[in-house]
């Protein structure tokens, strides 16, 4: 039986207020991994709380370059990982969720560095973890679907999955990246753009499909084009063809065929409207998952 979890991200003092409306997932933020004062108490609260009231905990990493030029910077950031995904296990997180970060060297040595990265960060991550890379909507960062695919062969082990962040993979594919033409690039996708982006990350997946989204537009630093998270409906990718994906890849590609997967959506939108967009984004999902049962 599939099982479809959705919530969005919360610190302890929120989980409340989630549990309320009804959510059955959270997602442990990454500034709770480096923000002073929260330890293993705090970690150990997290858990508790969650046992009682939610189905599914992942975890967000610390925002850290997991390739550097520099030997001692990469010996840091992993210490700081280790860290946390300590704190995650503590706080009964199944999935530990990696932004791989800028690009330093380009081609093949960040992939291989990265692999070294992931499999030290295995040492120390229970059996029970995934860790779950982050696609990137970026081609001057780590992390595009094939390049998440060398990683995950490169370290062969089964519980490094690939964790689709679908606003970025809709930039990336459609080189929203290079040529910054949000508008003009959403009127070119479809459901079968989103389905084909499905069936890439279950081939990908173990235990979990992984998926997470927001709304964004762009804004340029320099001539460099940043994401900036926006309110639901008040940027892109659209969410029709998305939703229609994702109702028809759920009960056709998931649950008809009965993979052993659980499948689930954070929403990880602005905080001012993360509730409320959580519950929209859902609904507009589901109302399509029922013309399909």
């Amino acid at each position: 039986m599939l099982l479809f979890d959705w919530g969005t991200y919360n610190s302890l003092h929120t989980l409340s207020k989630a549990a309320t409306l009804g959510m059955k997932l959270t997602e442990i933020p990454p500034a709770d991994f480096s923000r002073r004062g929260r330890g293993p108490e705090y970690f150990e609260s997290y858990r508790e709380f969650t046992s009682k009231a939610f189905t599914t905990v992942t975890a967000h990493a610390p925002y850290y370059n997991v390739v550097s030029f520099s030997k001692s910077v990469s010996e840091k950031v992993l210490k700081a990982m280790r860290a946390a995904l300590r704190n995650a296990a503590l706080a009964g997180a199944e999935v530990f969720n990696v932004h791989l970060g800028w690009k330093a060297f380009g081609g093949d040595k960040d992939i291989e560095l990265a692999s070294e990265f992931i499999k030290e960060l295995l040492k120390d991550a229970p059996q029970n973890i995934y860790i779950s890379l982050e696609t990137t909507y970026t081609r001057r960062q780590l992390g595009s679907i094939d390049e998440i695919r060398a990683i995950i062969e490169s370290v062969g082990d089964d519980r490094v999955i690939i964790s689709l962040q679908l606003e970025n993979v809709f930039m990336y594919e459609t080189g929203i990246d290079e040529h910054g033409n949000f508008h003009k690039a959403d009127a070119e996708v479809d459901a079968a753009f989103w389905t084909n982006v499905l069936k890439k990350a279950l081939q990908l997946s173990r235990g979990f499909l992984s998926l997470r989204f927001a709304q964004v537009t762009g804004i340029y630093f320099g001539r460099r084009l940043l994401k900036k998270r926006v309110p639901l409906g008040k940027g892109y990718p659209s969410v029709g063809p998305l939703a229609e994906a994702l109702a028809r890849f759920m009960i056709k590609e998931v649950r008809e065929k009965g993979l052993p997967l659980r499948m689930h959506l954070i929403y990880t939108g602005v905080p001012e409207t993360k509730y409320e967009d959580s519950i929209a984004l859902y609904a507009e999902i589901m109302k399509r998952v029922v013309q399909h049962l």
